[in-house]
């Protein structure tokens, strides 16, 4: 049913405006959604406990406002974001595309969000509670230079440093290729100070834990480049590594190139994903061996996807464009399909 009325009627919307209408309607609904038990079997990792393998993807809540209503629909973790030291509007609209006939979305939304200063605020305000596990995803602010890596890490700080005490993991995102200049950082002569001031950071914010530091890389990178990425999570004590983000490549589309081309720029998410994500996971896998956490997004829509990422090494797994074209019932079938 949510699929036809999807298809039929919600892909004449303005896609950035049927994001919000939705989130409001989810958020309406948790007084009935809040009463059902969350889905599946929980999972150990990062030191917590997970209500289940299946959590939402950064990017569908920026601003943590709708954070139990969305795991009331079966999400066992949340992750906000991102989330920038500075509030900052993002690209100029529109910059939210659906892509219907590959089931993917293309966003340049540009890291809009409050700032970190008025969302530690608000989740101050909702303090600590049972519900979906907390992650909070920072990223860099645009204004600060990419190639400055001391104004870098002090941006990255401002945001560890007011997020830490309320998250229960916190992810450096250096993939989304809507920032400009953001995916050099992805370099591991970049990425590793950068990790380790934030890890310093986190470790000064919280009282009396250690906080979860995770990264978060794109589909994009070279094969040799994501096993840097691991060795360099193996050496300097990483918790996790979430693979992937979006990508930037249009290569196998269904849709037509001339509505591909008039899409434009940005991160392609969704279906298009699925193989080179998991690609991306078995080889993390292969290389940081089974104690690491590795939390697998990306093209994930059907259960036998979910079990594809799982058996490929995946501890977690998160989602956002299905949950988009599959509608709100979407995370307790993925969640039972995989628990049986």
């Amino acid at each position: 049913m949510y699929r036809a009325l999807f298809d039929h009627v919600l892909t004449r919307s303005d896609p950035e405006k049927a994001h919000h209408a939705g989130f409001r309607a989810i958020r309406a609904a948790r007084p009935v959604t809040g009463l059902r038990r969350a889905p599946g079997a929980p999972v150990s990792a990062l030191g917590l406990t997970f209500p289940n393998v299946l959590g939402l993807a950064a990017g569908f809540d920026k601003n943590a406002v709708g954070i139990d209503a969305l795991g009331a629909l079966g999400f066992g973790h949340v992750e906000i974001g991102t989330v920038t030291g500075e509030g900052q509007p993002g690209n100029p609209t529109p910059r939210l595309f659906r892509l219907p006939g590959d089931r993917a979305v293309v966003n340049r939304m540009g890291f809009n969000n409050d700032g970190a200063e008025v969302v530690a605020a608000r989740l101050e305000a909702r303090g600590r509670r049972p519900g979906p596990v907390l992650g909070v995803n920072i990223g860099k602010t645009k204004v600060v230079p990419d190639d400055d890596q001391a104004a870098v890490e002090a941006d990255y700080e401002k945001s560890a440093r007011l997020l830490t005490p309320y998250a229960d993991y916190l992810v450096v995102n250096v993939s989304s290729p809507n920032t400009p200049g953001l995916r050099n950082l992805q370099a591991v002569e970049k990425l590793q100070p950068l990790l380790e001031h934030v890890r310093r950071t986190a470790d000064a914010a919280s009282t009396g834990r250690r906080v979860p530091l995770l990264v978060k890389i794109a589909p994009d990178l070279a094969d040799d480049d994501v096993l840097g990425v691991a060795d360099m999570a193996l050496a300097i004590g990483l918790d996790g590594i979430i693979a992937t983000n979006t990508t930037i490549s249009r290569a196998g589309l269904r849709t037509p190139d001339a509505q591909v081309e008039a899409v434009g720029a940005g991160g392609l998410s969704g279906r298009p994903l699925t193989e080179r994500s998991l690609e991306v996971l078995r080889l993390l896998r292969g290389r940081v061996g089974p104690d690491l956490t590795l939390i697998g997004v990306g093209g994930i829509t059907t259960v036998e996807d979910a079990r594809a990422r799982l058996d490929a090494g995946a501890t977690l797994l998160q989602g956002y464009t299905a949950f988009i074209y599959e509608g709100p019932l979407w995370p307790r079938r993925i969640v039972r399909g995989v628990s049986g």
